[in-house]
C-alpha cells in the first residue's frame, strides 16, 4: 500500500490488533464470568484506545483516520449496549 506509506503486512496486523483485543477481553470476561456490561465497556474502552492512537499517535502519512472513526462507532454502540445489559439484564443477549 505504497499510497498510504504503510506496508501490507503491517496493515493487516493494525487490522488484526483490535480484533485480538476484543476477543481476549471477551475470553477473560467469559472465564471470570464478569457482567455482560463490563464486558461490554471494557471492549469499549479498548475500541476508544485503538481508535486514538490510529488517529492520533501514528504519524500523519500512516495514520488511519477512517479506522479510528469506525473504532470509535463501535465504541458508542458498545456503550449503549453496555447500558442497556446494566438497566436489564436479561433483555441483553450479549
Amino acid at each position: 500500500m505504497s499510497h498510504t506509506g504503510v506496508d501490507v503486512i503491517d496493515f493487516l496486523f493494525y487490522t488484526i490488533y483490535p480484533v485480538i483485543g476484543l476477543l481476549a477481553i471477551e475470553g477473560l470476561a467469559r472465564l471470570v464470568r464478569a457482567p455482560k456490561w463490563s464486558k461490554l465497556w471494557a471492549q469499549a474502552a479498548l475500541s476508544i484506545g485503538f481508535g486514538v492512537y490510529y488517529w492520533f499517535v501514528l504519524p500523519a502519512p500512516q495514520n488511519f483516520p477512517m479506522t479510528a472513526l469506525v473504532l470509535f462507532a463501535l465504541a458508542a454502540a458498545l456503550i449503549y449496549q453496555g447500558k442497556r445489559a446494566r438497566i436489564s439484564p436479561d433483555k441483553s443477549p450479549y
